[in-house]
């Protein structure tokens, strides 16, 4: 399985794909790792989870999108991603963002996606914008968003 922009792959987080990210000196965090130890108990996980971003041009991995689980009963599920600082304000996340979003929605298990953002964090407020999420609430630190398919 992997998801295709015009200058990213997108592939789910395994064991093969996580040793070559950190070969190349990229920390794959806690989710990734609780997340393909989950995937090896149940398969149906795997796209629910943590997905690399993939520069094509050279193969670097710049960052981890993914969702926070299965949809639930509501048929929703949540978003997150991280990626790389030196990679900020390029594009990548907003490509990345948008195409595992149209994926998801392809699916006929979602039909809204959630995402919560740092109130501070402007660089991943302006991703979500840019991909017509709305506002839904906001706390003292806070942005809930959602879009629905």
């Amino acid at each position: 399985m992997k998801l295709e922009t015009e200058r990213l792959y997108i592939v789910p987080c395994t064991e093969e794909s996580m040793q070559i990210a950190n070969e190349q000196g990229y920390n794959s965090g806690p989710h990734i790792v609780g997340h393909v130890e989950n995937v090896k108990h149940n398969k149906a996980l795997l796209p629910w989870g943590a997905w690399y971003v993939i520069r094509k041009e050279d193969d670097i991995v710049l960052g981890d999108i993914g969702f926070k689980g299965k949809p639930n009963e509501e048929h929703t599920v949540e978003i997150g991603y991280g990626f790389v600082e030196k990679y900020w304000n390029k594009g990548y996340a907003t490509e990345a963002v948008r195409e595992l979003i149209n994926w998801a929605f392809q699916t006929e298990e979602v039909e809204t996606i959630i995402a919560e953002t740092l109130l501070e964090n402007i660089s991943s407020i302006r991703v979500l914008e840019k991909l017509h999420m709305k506002r839904i609430d906001t706390t003292e630190t806070m942005i809930n968003w959602k879009i629905e398919k």
